[in-house]
This record gives C-alpha cells, sequence and structure tokens, in this order.
C-alpha cells in the first residue's frame, strides 16, 4: 500500500489532481484507513492507464465511464476495446501530424545550414523541389503533404 504522497511522488503529479481524481470516482476500490487513502497495486495500474488515456486526449469523464465499464465485467469488453482502438487512431493521427512538423524542422535545419555554409539562398531555390538530395528530398516531401 501506498500513501498519496508516495503515489504522488511516482507519477510525478500534485496531490491535488489524485485527489481529484478520487472525487471523480477513479478509484472505485480505494481503501481508507482512518480517512486516509491508500493506494494498493490496482490504484496504481489504474493510475497507469488514467494517465495514459489523459495524454492521448481523453477527457475525464469519458475515463470515468471507461472505469464504469470495468466495474461491469466482461459485458463491457467490446466497449472498452472500440474506446482504446478510437484512442489509438487519434493517437496514431496524432503521431502522423508531429512526424510531419519533425519533418518540415529538419528541412528548415538542413537548408539553413546550406545556407550559412554558401552565404545566400540562392543554389537552394533552385534545388527546390526536384534537385534536392534524395534524403532531403524524402523530408521536404513529406513536411510539405496536404
Amino acid at each position: 500500500m501506498y500513501s498519496i504522497g508516495q503515489v504522488a511522488e511516482m507519477f510525478g503529479l500534485p496531490i491535488s489532481t489524485l485527489r481529484y481524481y478520487d472525487k471523480q470516482g477513479l478509484f472505485p476500490h480505494m481503501e481508507r484507513a482512518s480517512g486516509i487513502r491508500r493506494f494498493s497495486d490496482q490504484e496504481i495500474e489504474a493510475l497507469r492507464v488514467i494517465e495514459c488515456l489523459k495524454k492521448a486526449g481523453m477527457e475525464i469523464k469519458d475515463i470515468r465511464q471507461f472505469m464504469d465499464w470495468c466495474a461491469k465485467g466482461p459485458s463491457t469488453y467490446p466497449q472498452r476495446k472500440a474506446m482504446f482502438e478510437e484512442r489509438k487512431a487519434h493517437m496514431e493521427a496524432e503521431i502522423a501530424h508531429m512526424n510531419q512538423a519533425l519533418d518540415m524542422l529538419k528541412f528548415k535545419c538542413w537548408y539553413y545550414a546550406q545556407a550559412i555554409r554558401d552565404g545566400n539562398e540562392e543554389r537552394l531555390t533552385d534545388m527546390i523541389p526536384d534537385k534536392l538530395p534524395e534524403e532531403i528530398r524524402a523530408i521536404y516531401d513529406s513536411s510539405h503533404k496536404e
């Protein structure tokens, strides 16, 4: 069993966040000793899932719905799976957008390194897009997808 302070430190969260999660019903089986919250391995695992879902853009009300489904047992497996599939698709789309932005940053780093070396951009503007080196062309193309 862990104290709220220990859990806050483990996850890098404020104690107030853990209290909020508890008030929102995200730890339905949490034990208390003299009114003090005691986190078991079950709550620690729930917190890992909660933090994952938050990072994936899910709102607390939807996370609470997931926890309610868990409490209802195996009959809710299809809903839980569908929720995770939707979050996975959302995250994959976010990663694709981030990779596109990263490719633009990589291209611009290369571009300005060349401009610094050349002292101007003339050669570079003549190269874009068809005369770029192959590896640079790939990141240029990726960064300019619609």
